[in-house]
């Protein structure tokens, strides 16, 4: 583990508390931006047209979009042609306490022919080309000051070293699919897909994130777009209409309650390890729990949607699903859960369901005596 971790931990709590008590108290869906590369940093260039500089471009105009969108509050990495660090750039997204991270990419292949948009989440893959993108992405940290000691026991040519931390998955790829298919419908670019990969920025950023390539650069034709002010303000468009669909459809129109499992509450050290440390630990469930502990008195529920109105809890108003429970937490935000089981695999049964039914962004959340915690 790098020592200037260790040597900051009481710094990092601190960074990570403070915010969340001073911050998240408007009521408003914070979204930190982050324009990929920057400065020195170039990232992808081909044909005169430079990575850093489109990503700068859309990022400023997507945060125009959700500035201007009532109910929105965003945070940017950058806002100018400035290198920012990767380490960096999460821990902004940490200490603002956003509700989300989006980090804007183009990318790169020496395949002139190669085009097309591709969201990705945090995750380990086996495949190829989507390793390929990251190790490219990631290796800007030798950009970095004192990286070896900043990223001690990351090898970029073992992508496995990286310990992955996806309480997020499911709301990552909801909302990663609502991008790619807002490029689809609204732009009528050619999807890739959503995919995981293992980037650095992600991996240390602890909320719903995303990282997407908006297009490939080394294509002359894309590249072109990707360069100009109708293809950055249709890719910006979609990328904002995404994110505040995203919001309608898991925090409705009302007042936003702050990041539910704040960073200082998820993860008590950093992730970054070789493959050879020591074992991770197991998610922290509740204070004093231990392993043998977790499936007791578990009760787990599918997710369903958000929303600012009340909704009585009938199958009709539900597609026919039952039985339904809602939450409150005393705020203006109604979530609402679909079954309710002590038994997981159960519990995805009822995940299938609800996604068959349409509730293509549902998930699992576990609660013990009426709390929601995290389960492994």
């Amino acid at each position: 583990m790098a020592s200037a971790y260790r040597n900051n931990a009481f710094l990092v709590f601190f960074a990570f508390v403070f915010p969340t008590l001073l911050f998240g108290q408007n009521g408003k869906f914070k979204v930190t931006l982050d324009a990929g590369h920057g400065g020195k940093d170039w990232g992808a260039s081909y044909n005169g047209h430079v990575e850093k500089n489109v990503s700068l471009n859309v990022v400023l105009k997507v945060g125009k979009i959700l500035e201007s969108t009532p109910g929105f509050e965003v945070v940017y990495t950058r806002k100018s042609d400035v290198f920012i660090e990767l380490i960096e750039r999460s821990r902004i997204a940490n200490r603002s306490n956003s509700h989300i991270f989006v980090s804007l990419h183009c990318n790169a292949n020496p395949n002139a022919a190669a085009f097309g948009t591709e969201t990705y989440v945090m995750g380990m893959t086996k495949l190829a080309s989507n390793l390929s993108v990251a190790k490219k992405e990631n290796e800007v940290i030798e950009m970095e000051k004192d990286y070896k000691e900043t990223y001690q026991g990351f090898d970029l040519n073992d992508m496995g070293a990286i310990i992955i931390q996806e309480q997020y998955l499911e709301n990552s790829i909801a909302l990663a699919a609502k991008i790619q298919n807002r490029f689809i419908d609204e732009v009528g670019r050619k999807s890739r897909g959503v995919k995981q990969a293992p980037y650095l920025v992600l991996n240390q950023t602890f909320m719903p994130r995303v990282l997407i390539e908006m297009g490939f650069i080394s294509n002359p034709t894309e590249g072109a777009y990707l360069d100009s002010e109708e293809g950055q303000t249709n890719l910006a468009r979609a990328i904002a209409n995404a994110i505040i669909s995203y919001k309608k459809e898991y925090y409705g129109d009302g007042s936003v309650p702050p990041a539910d499992d704040k960073p200082s509450e998820k993860i008590a050290e950093p992730v970054v390890k070789t493959a050879a440390d020591e074992k991770p630990a197991e998610p922290v469930v509740q204070k004093n729990d231990t392993p043998a502990d977790v499936k007791k008195g578990v009760v787990f529920k599918v997710q369903i949607s958000a929303s600012g109105r009340k909704l009585e809890t009938v199958p009709s108003n539900f597609k026919g699903l039952s039985p339904i429970s809602v939450t409150n937490d005393g705020g203006t935000l109604y979530k609402y859960m679909y079954g309710e089981t002590s038994d997981y695999d159960t519990a995805k049964k009822n995940l299938a369901d609800a996604k068959a039914k349409g509730y293509t962004s549902a998930f699992i959340v576990a609660y013990r005596d009426g709390k929601k915690i995290q389960y492994p």
